[in-house]
């Protein structure tokens, strides 16, 4: 148990030799940029690797990661991460993936203290109270964390289009799109939203910046 975290190290120098038997300078080419078309915002729960699920290669896809793949509009880190992406890396999609089962959602959805994670979860529980007719509305608890999932990832990407960096970015004629995915980690599936954002007229008006 102990040693338990040697087996990755392993895993890593098998990794590099199984790349470098393909591609003797993958990681000469690796090393030289970074071009991702992609940013992804998602959650932190190990069954959700960003990379994995999508089929992409390191330096493909800028990836964030937080409880409940949460846009906070004072989460300085979630906020570099995107000045990042958009001002310098000019990625051209932003996703925010949320998925089925999430913990962060079950948590959000009851009243029991959890400890400093409740500071978190209670930006959570803001869209639940903005969507509560709808999902009090839904007997079965299981379809109503299900559609908490995904009226949680519809919130986030309106955060995003609310965002100073993504209005200046559509301003600046840059293209870029957001979207709204939930992975459902029963089947591997991901199931696309149809909530895209590709300019401030996607906003409501009160939320449009000069």
């Amino acid at each position: 148990m102990e040693n338990s975290y040697k087996k990755l190290l392993e895993n890593n120098k098998k990794w590099v030799a199984d790349q470098l038997a393909l591609d003797p300078v993958y990681f000469k080419k690796l090393a030289d940029s970074q071009n991702p078309e992609y940013l992804w915002i998602g959650c932190s729960d190990s069954r959700v690797p960003a990379n994995t699920i999508t089929g992409t290669d390191p330096g493909e896809m800028f990836v964030h990661r937080n409880i409940a793949n949460m846009v906070v509009h004072t989460d300085m880190n979630m906020l570099s991460v995107l000045s990042y992406a958009v001002q310098v890396l000019k990625v051209k999609h932003i996703i925010v993936c949320g998925h089925y089962g999430c913990g962060g959602i079950l948590a959000a959805m009851g009243n029991k203290q959890v400890g400093l994670i409740d500071n978190w979860l209670r930006h959570i529980k803001d869209v639940y109270r903005y969507h509560h007719k709808e999902l009090d509305a839904i007997v079965n608890e299981i379809e109503r964390a299900k559609r908490f999932v995904e009226l949680n990832v519809i919130e986030q990407v309106h955060d995003l289009g609310k965002t100073s960096i993504v209005q200046n970015a559509w301003k600046n004629k840059q293209p870029l799109h957001v979207h709204g995915w939930v992975y459902d980690i029963h089947d591997g599936v991901i199931n696309d939203l149809n909530v895209s954002f590709t300019c401030t007229k996607d906003l409501h008006s009160v939320y449009h910046l000069d």
